[in-house]
């Protein structure tokens, strides 16, 4: 990983915060070397604070913290990206992000689960649901989707929200396992609809 590059004790770069499942930019702030050995050594944001001029933990008063999950650095070393779990509001106005935006999306969480389940189809089947879902067998993975999928319907048919929620995150699971063991991905399935899109607005 690139290091950024601190002229001096003094040096303040500039640090962009992003939900790390959202991809939402939460704020911006300032860092110097102190702050970010800090935040790397610690896994929580911390600032060096321009007016209270010393380093600043995001959240120490509020409770807000924001929890590191990735660091980057750009290409001349002089911009941190950090992509962060937020523990709470981010901005002092009690607004979401320091832009006002709201911070609710959690899809880009499937992206993080399509990579848990790439890491467990090489694993023992007796220590993981989903090695053993690999280790049956593609027809097995599809028949434990065509199972979900009835169960979801007959969810459907009732009024207990809470069941048919559960028995649709059960259906999209296995369908991701079911793209991982044909070698084939979310976004490549969102290609798809975003042709068929685009051809109807033509």
């Amino acid at each position: 990983m690139n290091t950024p590059t601190f002229k001096n004790p003094e040096t303040l770069l500039p640090a962009i915060v992003q939900d790390f499942y959202t991809q939402k930019v939460l704020m911006l702030g300032y860092m110097n070397q102190e702050a970010y050995e800090k935040t790397c050594n610690e896994g929580i944001v911390t600032f060096f604070s321009r007016s209270k001029q010393r380093l600043w933990t995001k959240g120490e008063t509020s409770g807000n913290f924001l929890k590191v999950k990735q660091i980057l650095i750009d290409c001349d070393q002089d911009t941190i990206l950090i992509k962060a779990e937020p523990q709470g509001v981010v901005c002092h106005t009690g607004k979401d992000t320091c832009f006002a935006e709201t911070n609710q999306s959690n899809l880009h969480f499937l992206e993080h689960l399509q990579k848990i389940i790439q890491e467990r189809k090489n694993q023992i089947p007796e220590t993981s649901y989903t090695a053993s879902l690999f280790a049956k067998g593609i027809n097995k993975i599809a028949q434990k989707v065509g199972e979900e999928a009835v169960e979801l319907i007959i969810e459907a048919k009732d009024e207990n929200q809470e069941l048919f929620l559960c028995e649709a995150a059960d259906l999209l699971f296995h369908f991701l396992v079911l793209l991982e063991a044909k070698n084939l991905s979310l976004n490549q399935v969102m290609e798809v609809l975003q042709k068929r899109h685009l051809k109807k607005t033509q």
